[in-house]
């Protein structure tokens, strides 16, 4: 049976749907961007469907500000309370015992911050977000793969000489990578590499190798920043460029992993 839950956090009203089922592990999807919780194409409602009819309930919510819930869209670094509250709404409503959550792009890197505080055993984080916004470019990280994958092609030589490229956005983003990355201490990598961390509970990190976001985390994950986590983090690629994990073939892989996680 899937239900309507209206819960309390901050003052505000969040809007949350429960699929039941008789497990005592759950699954807790986080949404990421303004994105509401019923997903891009219906994709986290029928993700939830499936994991619920595999015997494991699943809840997931709109934060403040987004969707159904009342209040103010601060983004993803002020969701601490709204996972929290989240997470407890669960434990009432189903009494499960144990919850994994599963977030995506930023609902991941929300999740490394703030799991903590909502008292959640185990993290399935897709994508995390690492990028620190300056333009309307893809990370330099994406960049870089792009060209590296373009330089091999000879299609693409043929493409230049024939003037078929757009010289000025090549030479944008030969600018962007010519500039030095931000290594600030209170940067999103960093701060996420300390998180990752202090994780005490498990972790496991799934990139679509050819999505830009996947591809920024892959290439800081390289840093010394993050050579500290290595050894606790578990990481899963798949061979997709679909941030969303939007074809069949992606859907099944990511269940697959949910379904793990969960047992």
């Amino acid at each position: 049976m899937r239900r309507l839950i209206a819960f309390p956090c901050a003052g505000h009203t969040l809007l949350g749907t429960l699929d039941e089922a008789p497990g005592t592990t759950g699954l807790l999807i986080v949404s990421g961007g303004n994105e509401i919780r019923i997903g891009a194409h219906r994709g986290m409602a029928l993700l939830a469907r499936r994991v619920a009819e595999a015997g494991h309930p699943v809840f997931r919510f709109d934060r403040r500000g987004i969707g159904d819930s009342t209040g103010e869209n601060h983004g993803f670094e002020s969701s601490a309370e709204d996972i929290a509250a989240a997470a407890a709404t669960f434990r009432a409503e189903t009494g499960v015992t144990r919850i994994v959550a599963f977030g995506n792009c930023d609902a991941a890197t929300a999740l490394a911050f703030f799991h903590a505080g909502a008292g959640i055993d185990a993290l399935l984080l897709a994508n995390p977000w690492v990028v620190e916004q300056t333009d309307d470019l893809p990370p330099a990280a994406a960049i870089r793969s792009h060209y590296a994958r373009k330089l091999r092609d000879p299609r693409e030589w043929l493409r230049l000489l024939r003037g078929g490229v757009n010289i000025a956005k090549l030479f944008r983003g030969l600018t962007k990578l010519s500039q030095s990355q931000s290594k600030v201490s209170d940067g999103i990598p960093a701060r996420l590499a300390k998180a990752l961390a202090a994780i005490q509970a498990p972790i496991t990190i799934l990139l679509a190798k050819g999505d830009n976001t996947a591809i920024a985390f892959a290439d800081a994950y390289k840093a010394a920043a993050f050579d500290t986590v290595r050894a606790c983090i578990r990481i899963e690629p798949l061979d997709s460029g679909s941030h969303s994990f939007a074809s069949a073939t992606d859907k099944q892989w990511l269940f697959e992993r949910i379904l793990a996680a969960l047992a």
